[in-house]
């Protein structure tokens, strides 16, 4: 008996010891790089006045200055100030590998990118999937770098969340299960051939964290925006912002044929998490036909995942009523989901509307650098329709379309297009979120809404 009050009370003391947390730990000793180890390209580091001095370096890839040690969940600071206005990074939970591209370095990385577009503080993937969070999604952090001058930068891991924050304010949001655990790494990016670059300093300073945390001591949630990579499911700060799913993942509860009082019989199926539309003749509606969702939805966020086979079209409609008694697919305005490079409708329409994430026959998608995955591969969708009837169509984190719904501009698209002889098309005060069947495979997954007033 005596045995088992002492173990309880050391679980006790145990609990109460995890329920403080950590304690800050200098990752620097101010004096020299011990504990630090040099990767991939040959930038000079050096400790210099109580500081790590990272210099450009002629014809050099991208260098990284490496704890030895890796780090899973923890809060680390760290302050940095730039010789000169060029892109740097901090890496977090990153990994070099010698059967991974010869050891190069690949891992999530807090971005310091003070050009025009402002994007310091957002979260790109090193080495392998690119942009995570581009800040474009959060424009409220962008203008919270601050030139010729030191900034600070906060990073919090807490399993599969990742948030960052620049001189105190909240950058970027991401739910991400790829990499739970690695080394933490201060990168002078590559100038290439650029004499003018070379020889240019980056310094940091104050570089500290704090292993397993309680979680108290993680930074309570807000309002910014969350990119959440982990299908079918919600975190706690998009709960907390009324973000919902609007497909449960695993049934169809929710949604049902177009025109129809139940889900289709034959033309789609569930399997892992996703709902497919499987191939038939490639036509509109002549399988399983288009589904919907049973409520319909004003002033809304609307998001998805998609992925197209070799050739496909599908779209994702909304406002869409079931009013007009059309054959083919349902009426509504529509976010393009296409194969541009081999599906003859990317040619058709008019400067490009009816290619990939364009509001389809009406306006063409802004197609930036890698805001387009590859055929096969998960792209994100993105519809916004605030309360005032601005619209924006976003995809993987870029906003590509923008319009007023029913302005003149909207009007004279219309007259122009397809539906020239719909009455009112497009302008519903409400109506239901429809995924098409266009006879080809496609495949969608972590579909979400928020109601917006």
């Amino acid at each position: 008996m005596k045995k088992f009050i002492l173990l309880g009370c050391g679980l006790l003391w145990l609990t109460a010891v995890s329920a403080q947390g950590g304690k800050w730990q200098n990752l620097f000793n101010g004096k020299d790089l011990k504990g630090w180890k040099q990767l991939n390209g040959k930038a000079i580091y050096t400790a210099k006045n109580g500081e790590i001095v990272g210099t450009t370096v002629l014809s050099e890839p991208n260098s990284f200055l490496a704890t030895e040690k890796d780090y899973g969940d923890f809060i680390f600071e760290v302050e940095y100030k730039l010789d000169k206005d060029f892109n740097s990074g901090i890496q977090f939970r990153s990994q070099s590998k010698p059967e991974y591209q010869n050891g190069r370095v690949y891992g999530y990385q807090m971005e310091v990118d003070p050009s025009p577009r402002r994007w310091s503080g957002g979260v790109y993937e090193e080495g392998r999937r690119g942009w995570l969070y581009p800040l474009e999604l959060n424009p409220g952090a962008q203008h919270a770098y601050k030139a010729n001058a030191w900034n600070k930068y906060r990073i919090e891991c807490r399993g599969s969340e990742i948030r960052t924050f620049i001189n105190g304010i909240s950058a970027s949001h991401v739910i991400d299960n790829e990499l739970p655990s690695g080394f933490i790494a201060l990168q002078v990016h590559g100038i290439g051939k650029k004499q003018e670059d070379a020889g240019k300093n980056i310094r940091w300073r104050n570089i500290r964290i704090i292993e397993n945390p309680a979680a108290s001591q993680y930074s309570p949630y807000d309002t910014v925006y969350v990119v959440n990579n982990i299908p079918n499911t919600l975190s706690e700060q998009e709960k907390r912002q009324g973000i919902r799913l609007l497909w449960d993942g695993s049934t169809t509860k929710g949604w049902r044929g177009a025109y129809k009082q139940a889900f289709p019989e034959k033309g789609w199926n569930i399997t892992d998490g996703t709902l497919n539309v499987e191939p038939s003749s490639g036509a509109e509606s002549t399988n399983g036909g288009d589904i919907v969702s049973d409520e319909e939805f004003s002033a809304f966020s609307l998001e998805f995942d998609f992925k197209l086979t070799e050739g496909a079209n599908s779209g994702v409609k909304y406002f869409v009523t079931e009013s007009e008694g059309n054959k083919g697919s349902a009426i509504g305005l529509e976010y393009q989901v296409l194969d541009d490079e081999k599906h003859p409708d990317a040619k058709l329409g008019a400067a490009g509307n009816r290619k990939i994430g364009s509001l389809y026959d009406l306006i063409p998608a802004y197609k930036l650098y890698a805001s387009h995955k590859k055929v096969g591969e998960w792209n994100h969708g993105r519809v916004v329709v605030y309360p005032d009837n601005r619209v924006e169509h976003w995809m993987n984190g870029h906003k590509v379309v923008s319009y007023v719904r029913g302005d003149n501009i909207y009007k004279a698209l219309v007259a122009r297009s397809k539906y020239e002889k719909i009455p009112n098309f497009g302008m519903a005060e409400k109506g239901h979120i429809l995924l098409q069947d266009h006879g080809n495979a496609v495949s969608y997954r972590s579909i979400k809404i928020k109601s917006l007033k």
